[in-house]
């Protein structure tokens, strides 16, 4: 008799998805997080799953030197998108199991191949804009590429010194235009 109160470890692994890596030692996102291991628990997808969406994200916006944790923000984000709605799930397990297990350890250019084809289906379209909209907006990305937030409620960009470039040569006061 098998009671489902008893669930063995390798069925609940089987049946959870968990994101796991590690940040590089010296890059910016050592700063915001309180350890250098990170993981992402999937609600509605196995860790495989995943790591397809993950490699897809990344192949859509590479960028060779940002760590794998900010592409799990958007993995995270489809993830919730899958639990809530049956349509979405259907989308993204169709495209998944179109791109198939080889997609996530192929090289780059496979990986391109690969999601040219599919360029046009709803898959990529809603992981395309998933990993635009909510990769650029995050507080990962934002530290690996030394984005500061908004202006606004730091008194504008005016005010924050953005006109004080020591490496570029002072520009002569006839070209300079308008002081605030």
């Amino acid at each position: 008799m098998n009671d489902d109160r008893n669930v063995g470890r390798r069925d609940f692994l089987a049946a959870s998805g968990v994101l796991t890596g590690l940040l590089a030692a010296g890059g910016p996102l050592v700063l915001l997080a309180p350890a250098r291991a990170w993981a992402v628990e999937l609600k509605a997808l196995s860790g495989g799953q995943g790591a397809t969406l993950l490699s897809v994200a990344r192949t859509i916006a590479p960028h060779d030197t940002l760590e794998d944790a900010a592409y799990a923000v958007v993995v995270r984000s489809v993830d919730i998108d899958v639990a809530a709605s049956p349509d979405v799930r259907a989308t993204v397990l169709s495209g998944i199991a179109t791109l198939g297990e080889e997609f996530v350890t192929a090289a780059e250019p496979v990986r391109v191949r690969a999601l040219t084809a599919i360029e046009q289906s709803d898959f990529f379209r809603l992981m395309r804009a998933r990993t635009l909209a909510t990769l650029y907006s995050s507080e990962v990305a934002y530290a690996h590429f030394g984005y500061q937030g908004e202006a606004f409620s730091k008194g504008g960009y005016l005010a924050s010194g953005f006109d004080e470039l020591t490496w570029l040569p002072d520009v002569p006061l006839e070209d300079s235009g308008p002081r605030y």
